[in-house]
């Protein structure tokens, strides 16, 4: 079967976060997937087979080296991207991907050549600061909130907090949390209204840094849309490899935008 390598949220290639996206034929048992997506070693890898029953158009299906995931945008962006790309999914036209956990999710092309994609809002509900985030981060720690995918939100004096984190990684598998956003405004004269890196040590191997997250940004949505009095909003996510994720708010809903690359194309033949 088919399998490509795409780079979502950037504009070229080695950049913005991989994802895997294997193009299924039919149906595939849950332990040979995450067999497949431990081999690949992205984030994510998605899984993308057809249906037939009216309500979606593909059913997806995103898996870490270490679980399953209820919901994943860049793995989303990628295997929409890798649709189009293939003549899979008919040009111009929007996709509906029916998921196990987080309803249907649609994805749009804009003219720009961007992908649009419809998902829910993760509200972060304030918290107490956890004992120990702080230490773990190695930053001063403004603020938490926890969304209902369990991850942390926390808000941090500045860009240049966020840029300049180098969490101990051991540490921050303590805190009770699928993963942690970091976030700060972003600092005058940037291209974009907010910063963030997300840290997962409980999902993803190694340093445990996810390098562009979706699904961090149906949270900050929310949360910088109040703070900064617009509903429009631009992103930037951190890490090393770096990405933009532009962000509208419609009420329980958010649109997530971005551009991704192809950097490889293959075959599957296990």
């Amino acid at each position: 079967m088919r399998m490509l390598v795409v780079d979502a949220f950037a504009g070229r290639a080695f950049a913005g976060n991989p994802a895997g996206v294997c193009l299924l034929t039919g149906a595939a048992d849950a332990a040979w997937m995450q067999r497949v997506a431990a081999e690949m070693r992205h984030s994510e890898t998605a899984f993308v087979r057809p249906l037939q029953d009216g309500g979606a158009d593909f059913e997806v299906r995103w898996f870490t080296p270490k679980t399953e995931v209820a919901l994943c945008g860049h793995a989303t962006l990628g295997s929409a991207h890798a649709l189009y790309e293939t003549g899979t999914a008919e040009a111009g036209r929007p996709i509906r991907f029916r998921t196990l956990r987080s309803g249907v999710l649609t994805v749009t092309p804009e003219e720009d050549g961007a992908l649009a994609m419809d998902f829910p809002v993760m509200r972060a509900d304030p918290v107490e600061v956890p004992g120990g985030l702080a230490e773990a981060l190695g930053a001063k720690v403004l603020h938490t909130g926890r969304n209902a995918q369990n991850d942390l939100l926390a808000e941090v004096p500045d860009e240049t907090s966020v840029r300049d984190l180098a969490p101990d990684v051991r540490a921050l598998a303590g805190i009770d949390a699928r993963g942690v956003i970091v976030t700060a405004a972003a600092a005058p004269g940037r291209d974009h209204d907010f910063v963030s890196r997300f840290f997962a040590p409980r999902v993803l191997p190694g340093d445990a840094e996810d390098p562009v997250t979706g699904s961090a940004h149906c949270a900050l949505a929310p949360y910088w849309a109040e703070r900064l009095g617009r509903d429009a909003l631009t992103g930037y996510q951190a890490s090393p490899r770096g990405g933009y994720v532009r962000v509208a708010l419609h009420g329980d809903r958010v649109t997530l935008a971005g551009r991704a690359v192809t950097v490889l194309d293959g075959a599957l033949r296990v």
